[in-house]
């Protein structure tokens, strides 16, 4: 593996290789099925073996990779199962938060959803995907702080590792970012009108397309799917 940029010394190892691998996972960057060595990793980011095997937990526990005594670590498959009982939970949780953000909303909050708007609108200006991604993430996270709910978030973030790999690989054609980033509008101008109905029929219908495009995805990557 290539060179690494140096680690922030001010944070905890494990979590930065953590969140590196996951975003390599998701990008495909690492495609399923790929075996992954603890002893390359180390080397990579020029660390000892034991903030790399607390990485490899983290992202096993995420359902990113499988770990087989003996035989190494390997990249999990997309889970089909895996990605529809995510969908399920996420919508529960995001359109229980739109509600009670509707009635929650202030000027200030609306200021804070409006620029990150606007920064979506740039990114899709320049073709910037990872870009994108990471606002569309910030986004959802902001409408749980609105709604004064980490743990919505915590719990969202815990299942989503599988539906991320989905929803990026479906960035490009399948859910375009110009589709998405008029979705969260119809989400912004329901909080605006501070109407919980009408919040939540917009994230019913931003998180439905998650689920819709599994399936188009699935066909064009069938190696990288399985059924269970």
């Amino acid at each position: 593996m290539a060179a690494e940029t140096p680690l922030n010394p001010t944070q905890p190892v494990s979590q930065q290789i953590y969140r590196i691998l996951r975003r390599d996972i998701v990008h495909c960057l690492i495609p399923p099925g790929t075996p992954l060595s603890e002893k390359e990793v180390s080397v990579r980011f020029d660390v000892s073996r034991q903030p790399v095997r607390e990485a490899f937990i983290k992202l096993a526990e995420n359902g990113l990779i499988q770990i087989r005594p003996q035989r190494g670590s390997f990249v999990n498959k997309i889970s089909l199962r895996q990605v529809r009982n995510g969908c399920f939970v996420r919508q529960a949780i995001e359109r229980a938060v739109v509600q009670r953000a509707a009635g929650m909303v202030t000027d200030a909050d609306l200021y804070q959803l409006e620029q990150n708007l606007n920064q979506q609108r740039t990114a899709i200006d320049r073709k910037q995907l990872s870009d994108f991604f990471q606002l569309d993430d910030e986004f959802h996270h902001r409408l749980t702080q609105v709604a004064d709910c980490q743990l919505a978030w915590d719990t969202v973030e815990n299942i989503k590792a599988t539906i991320d790999r989905v929803r990026y690989m479906s960035l490009d054609h399948v859910s375009p970012p110009e589709m998405l980033l008029r979705q969260h509008n119809d989400i912004f101008h329901a909080l605006e009108r501070r109407d919980p109905q009408s919040a939540d029929d917009a994230m019913r219908l931003h998180l439905q397309e998650i689920s819709e495009s599994v399936l188009l995805i699935r066909q064009e990557n069938r190696d990288w799917f399985t059924e269970e």
